[in-house]
């Protein structure tokens, strides 16, 4: 008789624990670095923090009626006003040509320099270094302030926590404030802020930058670089082999490890493991593992180094500004090569040349008075009671210049045509005169009829302006709509 087994199937294996993909904010206490990179970024944050809040305070005479700050974005006047430049609505596209501009500009220091712009002008990395100061001058250094957080709260702890976060709030709050000086009279906002009577926009975006700024350069700091900002990714694009970066020079440094005084330095390299990279870095990497896209580029790493270089008696430049290729050779027992002109630096200079050249040529060319004729959609036309046909319009004049203006309006191309300005009536020779306010955008309400023995279809005809002090002429051809179009 046959025997039979049964067999237990083997239960699966336990399935592995869902992988957290949120990594936990490790507190960086970057040390105070000393040296020339940190002079010059202490040198970029006063000057570019210096800008920032009192440019607005700058007043520059533009005439009566106008604004007299010299930096302006005057929306309820419709214009932008930079010292002496005014940019109307219709004339957008220079603050286009600005920020390409600006962007050309940031792609050609990036294939020269790397990341540069993040390590000095960057605003995050601006307030966040203002931010760290004041962190420092209540808190101490790198080990007072490490020494601090791990101690139990403490009336000496709460004194020194709650006076660095007001520091900080006062800070974002004048960086929020200084903001809006931009967009509303500076002098007017310092009187009406603080006691309730400034624009409602003040108050809101005030508010906006006092948080961002707070939250940012306070709380998030290296986050912003690692996780919000796009640049490290794009920057990847524009740099190559060839482009300064925030080097380690591994040829030089390898093999690293600690080294006492009276050791040979023979058959090792000049890095001695201090880690005294890794703890001035603010965004807490280690540069001697290459290129990541951390690296803000501050070279505070390069001071600390050459500090160390200085105390055990070895040349300086361990890491400094260099190149992937240069180091490569270097280290294969070939000569050093740099190639900072290269395609795309002269692609770079050559549009930045040209754009700029076209906006100053623009804006040296550009008239001072314009034309718009804006036709009503709704209803395209009116039949009067006569039989003769009615289109209506909005004449927009733009005067530029700072003398007010007197202007003749006629109209032709289409037979029998008559002219009405709402609000003006003919001269004895039956012409139109229009007055324009100086330094300003005028609108008149103008009908224009037709006979109806000549209007059928669609037509054209052309309004024309002329000034009456110096003859300059203005036209706009716009069309005149009849049943049967």
């Amino acid at each position: 008789m046959s025997r039979v087994t049964l067999i237990t199937p083997k239960s699966p294996p336990p399935a592995p624990p869902p992988q957290d993909l949120y990594a936990k904010r490790k507190q960086i206490y970057p040390k105070l670095a000393h040296g020339k990179f940190r002079t010059v970024k202490w040198a970029a944050m006063v000057g570019m923090l210096g800008i920032y809040y009192l440019v607005p305070w700058l007043r520059w005479d533009r005439g009566t009626g106008v604004p007299d700050q010299a930096v302006l974005a005057d929306f309820g006047g419709e214009r932008f006003f930079f010292f002496g430049i005014e940019i109307w609505p219709q004339e957008a596209y220079y603050l286009a040509g600005l920020m390409i501009l600006a962007a050309l500009g940031l792609f050609l220091v990036t294939s020269l320099f790397g990341r540069v712009w993040c390590g000095y002008a960057c605003p995050q990395t601006v307030w966040t270094d203002l931010y760290i100061w004041v962190e420092r001058a209540f808190e101490g250094d790198r080990a007072a302030r490490m020494r601090l957080d791990a101690k139990p709260m403490s009336f000496n702890k709460a004194w020194r926590k709650v006076g660095k976060h007001a520091v900080w709030l006062l800070i974002a709050f004048v960086t929020g404030g200084a903001f809006i000086l931009y967009f509303h009279d500076a002098q007017m906002i310092a009187q009406t802020f603080f006691i309730g009577e400034a624009p409602l926009s003040a108050y809101w975006f005030a508010a906006i930058l006092t948080f961002t700024t707070y939250v940012l350069a306070g709380t998030m700091r290296e986050q912003v670089c690692t996780y919000l900002c796009p640049w490290p990714r794009i920057q990847a694009a524009l740099t190559d082999e060839h482009a300064l970066n925030v080097t380690y020079r591994y040829d030089r440094g390898e093999p690293r490890g600690p080294h006492r005084k009276g050791e040979s330095w023979e058959g090792r390299g000049d890095c001695i493991d201090c880690k005294q990279c890794v703890q001035v870095c603010p965004v807490g990497i280690d540069i001697r593992d290459g290129a990541q896209l951390e690296c803000i580029h501050c070279a505070l790493c390069i001071d600390a180094c050459d500090d160390m270089m200085k105390k055990v008696d070895r040349p300086t430049g361990l890491i400094a500004y260099d190149t992937d290729i240069a180091v490569a050779r270097r280290a294969a027992g070939m000569p050093t090569q740099y190639r900072l002109i290269r395609a795309r630096t002269v692609l770079y200079g050559a549009l930045m040349v040209a754009i700029a050249a076209l906006m100053a040529w623009g804006l040296l060319n550009r008239g001072t008075f314009e034309v718009n004729v804006l036709k009503d959609r709704s209803p395209p036309y009116v039949r009067l009671s006569d039989g003769d046909i009615r289109n209506g319009y909005t004449l927009k004049l733009v005067n530029k210049s700072g003398e007010a203006r007197e202007m003749t309006l006629e109209a032709n191309g289409i037979d029998g045509l008559e002219l009405d300005v709402i609000g003006l009536e003919a001269t004895e020779a039956g012409r139109m005169l229009l007055p324009v306010a100086a330094h300003g955008v005028d609108r008149y309400r103008i009908f224009v009829t037709v006979p109806k023995e000549t209007a059928g279809g669609r037509d054209h005809f052309t309004l024309l302006l002329q000034d009456t002090a110096t003859g300059e002429l203005h036209g706009n051809r716009t069309s005149f709509m009849a049943p049967g179009d």
